[in-house]
């Protein structure tokens, strides 16, 4: 017989029960019901490594994005706030901003240099120009040297509405730009146009003029200021024992000759003595020429050589030989004796005392160059190291109030890119010199590395980059070997940019706030945060792919 109880029988008979979670009363105000917030997301931006490798300090990241955003012109101009050439740059910088892009370590650095010569380009084919200078000063400022140096400075120091006259030895502006880098790598008619476009700012070029005494000239014109960016147009000479000295030339002055328009007559075998980019140019500018064999001769291995991987790959693939670990020792009628190098314990060259023969027509000496500084030594309390001028590395002052320096001129490394910034950098130091002001440099973000990102949100894509013409055409003549990027192709790259560490305004954030506490402020304004909803969770953070949010500690600002 089964027993029956009721309801209320059977709950008094059984233990006390308690829940887990205790239901909150909602009618009590005086508890705290949500979570303590312990960290607060915060925007910010960070410094991406493409800018920070750039030598000119363009904000590459920028121009990228306004490309795209479909927006051209804009990104050209943002580009040229900082480096007034960049048709010229992206045919010959070396582009230590795609060495230092994040992207490389996901699949392929972003092409920068291609989708900057693409702006150039461009720019040129549209016929942009650079805006007027919205203020005009009564200072004069002397520039000697039309390098890309000096050539920087100048554009700088109009933009900020000084009068700017630039004195140079050669026959048109450009230095080694125009009578070192040969045709085919960068046209005539490009290093033109982006020069020209100075002229428009105002700024006058005495050309045939080299000085010889600057303080006279500096008295003379009235100038406020100098600017010394005269070029390494000296080419470095060793003897070399020979019969006929006619038969060794220098790598400048081969080169020089040849961006004149002559073509000297250099015979069926050609020998390049030294390890440089200039050496690389030299040795295919002669194949050019009609060289049947140009052959390289360095001291020291591959691994040593000074010259850019790209520039001995391209010499490589237009039949340029390399010839490691030789010397040269003397010259006869047909050919050379090398002595054969090893590297000692410490990796230094060192000759073996067994040589070999080599057949050589012609030997172009490309050992290094010397900027032609002479004309400074007579300037009182004047510094110098070897051919180059001391400077303040902060102000590139020399020890003479009111004669900067830059460029080749000074202690550095001799590209153009680096010229361009070092022209940039003077311009700026003058401007508050002639002011009595104390410059300031602003302080700079952390750079952002890949690690600190999340790679999930990009996916991989093939780089596009420009087409090399094939290498028997290419060594027929002096055209490009370069082919630039088309409108498809640049946008494309454009979008590989990762836009490390700064917000793109992808939307994650807003998308993925279970707070709503992300309030969009409008196209190109990005967001901000209501810390009135927000719990701190850190899901903003979490899944931000540029690091463009940062948690910090409640109270921090």
């Amino acid at each position: 017989m089964l027993c029956s109880r009721t309801h209320e029988e059977d709950q008094a008979m059984r233990p006390e029960r308690r829940d887990m979670t205790v239901h909150p009363d909602l009618t009590n105000t005086e508890g705290r019901v949500a979570p303590v917030r312990s960290r607060k997301p915060v925007y910010l931006d960070m410094l991406p490594p493409c800018n920070a490798g750039c030598p000119a300090g363009e904000n590459i990241q920028e121009w990228l994005r306004l490309i795209k955003a479909g927006e051209a012109e804009a990104a050209w101009r943002q580009l040229v706030r900082d480096n007034p050439f960049p048709a010229i740059h992206g045919r010959v910088c070396y582009h230590p901003c795609e060495t230092a892009c994040n992207r490389k370590d996901l699949d392929s650095a972003v092409s920068i240099h291609s989708v900057e010569r693409y702006l150039g380009d461009l720019a040129i084919t549209n016929g942009w120009q650079f805006p007027t200078p919205r203020r005009v000063s009564n200072r004069r400022v002397m520039v000697v040297g039309a390098g890309p140096s000096g050539l920087s400075a100048a554009y700088h120091l109009a933009k900020l509405g000084h009068h700017v006259e630039v004195f140079d030895a050669g026959d048109k502006p450009g230095g080694m730009m125009r009578y070192g880098i040969p045709e085919y790598r960068l046209p005539r008619d490009v290093l033109d146009a982006e020069i020209d476009r100075l002229r428009t700012l105002g700024v006058v070029f005495r050309q045939n003029a080299p000085i010889k005494d600057l303080l006279a000239t500096q008295r003379e014109g009235n100038f406020n200021a100098v600017f010394v960016a005269v070029g390494a147009h000296i080419s470095k000479r060793v003897d070399i024992p020979s019969s006929d000295a006619s038969r060794v030339v220098d790598a400048v002055s081969f080169l020089r000759d040849v961006a004149s328009g002559e073509r000297p007559v250099i015979g069926r075998k050609v020998a390049v003595y030294g390890g440089g980019n200039t050496a690389m140019d030299a040795a295919r500018v002669a194949k050019r020429l009609g060289a049947e064999e140009s052959v390289v001769v360095y001291r020291r291995t591959e691994q040593q050589m000074p010259a850019h991987e790209e520039e001995r790959e391209g010499a490589e693939t237009e039949g340029v030989k390399m010839n490691w670990l030789r010397t040269i020792t003397s010259m006869d009628e047909a050919d050379l004796t090398v002595e054969i190098m090893e590297l000692d314990e410490h990796g230094k060259a060192v000759g073996t005392g067994r040589f070999e023969k080599l057949a050589a027509d012609t030997v172009i000496l490309a050992l290094g160059q010397r900027a032609d500084t002479d004309f400074l030594h007579a300037i009182p309390g004047m510094s110098f190291h070897d051919d180059v001028v001391d400077v303040d590395p902060t102000s590139l002052m020399t020890a003479v109030p009111g004669i900067f320096a830059g460029g080749d001129a000074v202690p550095s490394d001799r590209t153009v890119t680096i010229g361009v910034g070092h022209g940039k950098k003077a311009a700026k130091r003058i401007d508050a010199w002639l002011n009595t002001e104390e410059w300031v440099q602003p302080a700079k973000n952390p750079i952002v590395s890949l690690d600190q990102m999340n790679v999930w949100y990009f996916g991989d894509h093939e780089r596009r980059q420009q087409v090399e013409a094939d290498p028997e055409e290419r060594t027929e003549g002096f055209g490009e070997v370069l082919a630039g990027l088309t409108d498809a192709e640049a946008e494309f790259e454009a979008r590989r940019c990762l836009s490390c560490g700064n917000c793109f305004e992808c939307d994650g954030c807003f998308g993925a706030c279970p707070e709503d506490a992300v309030i969009k402020l409008g196209k190109g304004n990005r967001y901000r945060f209501d810390y009135e909803l927000c719990t701190g969770c850190g899901t903003c953070y979490e899944q931000c792919p540029v690091h463009a949010i940062e948690m910090i500690q409640e109270g921090q600002r």
